[in-house]
């Protein structure tokens, strides 16, 4: 599913990041009185009454100012403005209603973006004073009262935005749709792998790194099956991230890999792996993703010989250690070489992640590698393991019930890990395993 997109806009020093710090119920935005702290976007995933969406804080809006870093936080704000599902205007109840205030509002009525006033800075309870209704002017609406520092309003602001924000609709795809992220790098062919699959000039393609900046969505059927492939924005380092709309495209990419099924990470095989080729995985793995490392460029690659694929996939996997299950496949979007073979991999990835084991099944294993190898213990005392059980999937998550949680150490959790995986294969998927204690008067 979609989420919509929330930005947090205004004049600097209203109180924004606070307000987005209380919003999402930590401290990620830098908070200090000095305007000007917060100067890029800064996003995180926020929940109200069961919906989940994106919140965005903005560095603040100084439309006339010659400075050249609060002009390089107006566009900034501006492209968040733009690529917003709605708004949140902060003002400040101490300051009234301001010059830039005006401009801002009048900035977000051409726009037309659903927009919700927020006056900050209404410490107090109890009837507002007559200088609040003053931000009527900006014609905007209602007004909403709100104390970031305190939290009071937050609830009453949420429910406005909830009110004022476009639908969303659900991807329209039924399950015998399989959505596949296409995520990796600037510039090592994605936007040229979907058009290779869509038989069709569907985004552009470019040697200049960047030139999808939204996830595009390509509907395919063939014989191999129903696809969604999602071409993204490339990820780069966040020190490379320069240009002002590029940043929007990096969330967009990350929340394309939050709805899709399986992951294809490019990689491009002219120039090996990268530490951000590992970053852009491990996001992936973070999020139960089922993964596939998708070499692409192979028809580029000079000198090869019978060995050469072996060895750079060994290199691979050495890299990717920390997700050993995930599979590999060599392709050539230019050519259209193994894309056939792609769509099997990725078939074969979905099933894995959307694997369920029954319970009798999982404890016969279990009786088996714990009798293989003891459970470890600590100062005369033995992990038990009662049982377990599965309890959802995408991906396989899988839980113990012991008597003592701090004695299932790492090791052994990974010793029984591998052993689900050499029973059931589960390849190319993450799985979890989560530890609960449990009394052990509950088993007798």
């Amino acid at each position: 599913m979609a989420r919509p997109i929330v930005a947090i806009v205004g004049r600097p020093n209203v109180g924004k990041s606070t307000l987005f710090n209380k919003l999402i119920g930590k401290r990620l935005s830098i908070v200090e009185d000095t305007p000007g702290v917060t100067r890029d976007r800064i996003y995180s995933e926020c929940e109200w009454r069961d919906k989940k969406f994106m919140l965005v804080d903005t560095g603040g809006i100084e439309p006339k100012s010659d400075d050249v870093i609060l002009k390089q936080m107006a566009v900034q704000a501006q492209v968040a403005i733009e690529t917003a599902d709605a708004v949140i205007l902060v003002t400040d109840m101490s300051d009234g209603v301001t010059a830039t205030d005006k401009e801002v509002a009048t900035m977000l009525l051409k726009s037309g973006k659903p927009t919700v006033l927020c006056v900050n800075k209404c410490d107090r309870v109890g009837e507002p004073p007559m200088e609040f209704y003053e931000f009527y002017n900006l014609s905007l609406g209602d007004p909403i009262r709100v104390s970031s520092v305190h939290g009071h309003g937050t609830g009453d602001l949420l429910d406005e935005v909830f009110k004022v924000m476009p639908e969303i609709p659900d991807d329209d795809y039924d399950n015998e749709y399989i959505k596949v992220a296409v995520v990796g790098k600037p510039n090592v062919g994605k936007s040229s792998l979907v058009n290779k699959i869509a038989g069709e000039t569907r985004v552009i393609v470019s040697d200049i790194a960047g030139t999808t900046r939204d996830a595009v969505d390509t509907v395919v059927e063939n014989e191999a099956g129903k696809f969604v492939f999602i071409d993204t924005a490339g990820i780069r380092r966040k020190s490379k991230v320069l240009e002002n709309i590029e940043r929007y495209s990096v969330l967009r990419a990350h929340m394309a890999v939050d709805r899709c099924d399986v992951c294809c990470i490019l990689i491009d095989a002219t120039v090996g792996f990268t530490e951000q080729d590992s970053k852009i995985a491990g996001y992936a793995h973070e999020q139960g993703k089922a993964c596939i490392i998708v070499v692409n460029k192979w028809d580029a690659v000079e000198d090869k010989t019978d060995r050469t694929m072996n060895e750079m996939k060994k290199e691979l996997e050495v890299a990717f250690s920390f997700m050993s299950y995930v599979p590999f496949i060599f392709i050539s979007a230019k050519t259209g070489q193994r894309i056939n073979k792609l769509y099997d991999k990725i078939k074969y990835v979905y099933e894995q992640n959307s694997m369920r084991i029954s319970t009798g099944v999982l404890n016969d294993l279990l009786a088996y590698v714990t009798a293989r190898v003891q459970p470890p213990s600590d100062k005369g005392k033995r992990l038990k393991i009662y049982y377990m059980t599965q309890a959802s999937t995408k991906p396989p998550t899988f839980v113990t019930f012991v008597n003592k949680a701090d004695l299932f150490h790492f090791s052994y959790r990974r010793y029984i890990e591998n052993q689900i995986r050499e029973s059931f294969g589960l390849e190319g998927t993450p799985i979890r395993l989560i530890v609960r204690e449990r009394d052990t008067k509950d088993t007798k």
